[in-house]
């Protein structure tokens, strides 16, 4: 096997840092075609599908994909912008304001955005930082709570990517971030001013089958923990929030209530005016602006309901840049906090000059900036 490295290697180079911010992914364009290509990824992962592959392959591929991309390319084109997915748009802003946030105390570390899913492509991205000479790599996957169906997957992809570098860098990987100092404050901070004490509050978050979570996954706990301490933060009785979970698919049993039918249940309790908030999502996306403020809004409605309001994501807010800046920051304080050594070039010509072996070896090394250095000795 070959393992990819840096040729020429640059020395002596500045070891540089980078936080990589990683969310689920998108389509590169509202089209069956792109959905298909995106769906045929995400689908395929056997984080996400926990399922036998000689079944849900050949299932995936010749049923699935040839129905589910159409449907799903008709949703993305509710929501898609003239600068393109929400997703995606919103990640990257969140990058660069978390970047910019970073740059104040620490203007060498790079923060980037990636996508466990499409583009720009986590391993990608990866590759990227490899070849520029980064040493250290904080990785950050945008989802508050945990999940091997998300944040175990990218971590995978991370893995996966990692095991082809000959030269591995310093890695930290941040599993879940619900419990981080400031979090549930900022996420009630920013609800409070657009609440209504009178209207009833829900909590939405994406589901998963109830399967994975009896076999260990935490998700579950984690999101009624965020629920409930934001509803704390807010000061809500008991009786005016609820919490449910949204994007069921399948016919196999998912966490519940499930939001459609949770939707239709409080329209029923003579619940008229509501207020949904989805804060297992760090940015907007199809599941929040189609699913929840189109399709779930008008489920609603239809079912007795007279208002419903939806409150974006964080998203690129202020806020939450800090939040993230200050997060990363705390994660590899120690990285930052330790002053970097490096050679000289005059240091690095007397060392060659000095040890033989050092100077054959260097045919394949450049000096930062400069061409290879020459292998005939001067002594």
């Amino acid at each position: 096997m070959n393992f990819h490295a840096q040729l020429p290697y640059r020395h002596p180079s500045p070891e540089r840092t980078a936080i990589v911010l990683v969310n689920l992914g998108t389509p590169d364009a509202p089209t069956t075609s792109a959905v298909r290509r995106y769906l045929a990824e995400f689908l395929s992962d056997p984080r996400v599908i926990e399922l036998p592959r000689w079944f849900w392959l050949p299932l995936l591929h010749g049923v699935i994909l040839t129905v589910r991309p159409r449907r799903s390319a008709h949703a993305y084109q509710q929501v898609w912008t003239d600068q393109g997915s929400p997703l995606a748009v919103h990640s990257e802003a969140l990058a660069k304001a978390v970047g910019a946030e970073v740059a104040l105390q620490h203007p060498n570390v790079s923060v980037v955005s990636a996508m466990r899913y499409g583009n720009p492509n986590l391993r990608t991205v990866l590759r990227a930082l490899h070849d520029a000479h980064t040493r250290r790599v904080l990785v950050i996957p945008l989802y508050p709570q945990y999940s091997a169906t998300t944040t175990a997957s990218v971590f995978d992809a991370v893995a996966d990517e990692l095991k082809t570098w000959r030269w591995l860098p310093e890695l930290r990987f941040l599993p879940d971030y619900y419990r981080a100092p400031g979090y549930i404050e900022m996420l009630a901070d920013n609800l409070r001013p657009k609440l209504d004490p009178s209207r009833h509050l829900l909590f939405s978050f994406h589901g998963i089958p109830e399967r994975y979570v009896r076999s260990g996954d935490p998700y579950h706990c984690q999101a009624l923990a965020t629920a409930r301490r934001v509803a704390e933060a807010l000061g809500r009785p008991a009786d005016s929030w609820s919490l449910s979970f949204q994007s069921r698919v399948g016919r196999e049993r998912w966490l519940s209530p499930y939001t459609d039918a949770h939707l239709k249940d409080l329209a029923a309790r003579g619940i008229r005016h509501l207020d949904v908030a989805c804060p297992g999502f760090a940015v907007d996306c199809l599941e929040t602006l189609e699913e929840i403020a189109m399709q779930n809004r008008d489920l609603f409605l239809e079912s007795g309901g007279e208002s419903f309001q939806y409150h974006a994501c964080l998203n690129a807010g202020a806020d939450h840049a800090s939040f993230l800046a200050k997060l990363a920051l705390a994660q590899c304080r120690d990285w930052l906090d330790t002053p970097q050594v490096a050679p000289t070039r005059a240091a690095f010509e007397a060392h060659l000059n000095t040890h033989v072996d050092a100077r054959r070896l260097a045919a394949d090394v450049a000096l930062a900036g400069d061409e290879p250095v020459s292998t005939h000795s001067t002594r």
